[in-house]
């Protein structure tokens, strides 16, 4: 699979943070529109028997990895600066990737760091409950209430990193889709302007490796359960996936939920041998398994990944 970078620059504020796995899913909804629903069907023939036409990362500031939640053993000592500090460093500058994980942590940067403040800020937008029949606010009257708004920081651009099977879906095809959903908006409330995003640039990129690698750092959410990887030598978050249909699938049997999936997040260290692929994971769903409304959908288990040496240190 040949890897390709995409720099998108924020044009609104966003409701939904921008996941590999969020965004998986609303590239399938604009491939179904724009190519149609052959089309699409062809690009997830094999989706789940290893064979995902797209895998995409989560975005990144640019010229930033994610730094690993690694334990304190792995990292070296950073002296004269206390825990909540260096709890703030989160990212990795590119070049830094050839140097030992070791290292890692004493070259991260902070959000303050890149973007001289936040790279984002969280405000709540104020809405109001509205009777989709009548049109109105019901008999209650007024019912506001607030979803949380990300605002990314201006002229910091933001990178995707996506694996994508040419032989049944183009990259100029690829980028015409992400154009359509920065236009159209990524998740919740684009209906209302939230999510907007320019795509300036598309490229072929080759993701780092380290020598002697021996883990995977991926970059996108993912399900590594019951695939043999090592568990002693794997570091990973967990969390649930609360998904929802997008587009027509919505209206359908008014059954917009999902069921909950259990990903590992993005930045895990797992310790398998090195996927020639480039990435780890697998595809969720297909049969039923994720939605009584839509039986074919699919979840992307996925992430791409960059190879690492890890000292497998014990830890006591």
């Amino acid at each position: 699979m040949q890897c390709y970078r995409i720099t998108l620059q924020p044009l609104s504020p966003f409701a939904t943070a921008l996941k590999g796995d969020t965004l998986f899913g609303q590239l399938c909804w604009v491939l179904r529109h724009r190519l149609g629903l052959e089309a699409l069907q062809n690009c997830l023939h094999g989706y789940t028997e290893n064979q995902p036409f797209a895998v995409v990362s989560d975005a990144f500031p640019q010229g930033y990895w994610p730094l690993p939640k690694l334990p304190g053993v792995f990292y070296q000592k950073i002296d004269h600066e206390d825990r909540k500090a260096i709890k703030k460093r989160r990212w990795l500058p590119h070049d830094a990737i050839k140097q030992p994980l070791a290292h890692w942590l004493q070259q991260a940067k902070t959000d303050q760091d890149i973007a001289a403040g936040s790279l984002l800020e969280t405000h709540p937008q104020a809405h109001n409950s509205i009777n989709r029949t009548t049109g109105t606010t019901g008999e209650d009257g007024f019912a506001p209430y607030t979803v949380e708004q990300n605002w990314y920081r201006p002229g910091i651009f933001w990178d995707i990193f996506i694996l994508l099977d040419e032989s049944r879906l183009k990259a100029d095809q690829l980028q015409a889709c992400l154009q359509d959903i920065g236009q159209f908006g990524y998740g919740k409330d684009a209906s209302i302007g939230a999510g907007k995003f320019a795509i300036t640039a598309c490229e072929p990129y080759s993701l780092p490796a380290q020598q002697r690698a021996n883990a995977c750092l991926t970059l996108a959410p993912s399900t590594p359960q019951g695939l043999g990887y090592d568990e002693k030598h794997s570091y990973y978050q967990t969390f649930t996936r609360f998904g929802r249909h997008g587009d027509s699938a919505v209206h359908e049997q008014g059954k917009p939920f999902k069921n909950p999936v259990l990903l590992a997040q993005t930045a895990a260290v797992i310790s398998t041998d090195i996927p020639d692929e480039g990435f780890i994971g697998q595809g969720l769903g297909g049969h039923g398994e994720l939605s009584k409304t839509l039986a074919a959908t699919v979840h992307q288990g996925y992430a791409p990944i960059i190879a690492v040496h890890l000292d497998r240190k014990e830890l006591s």
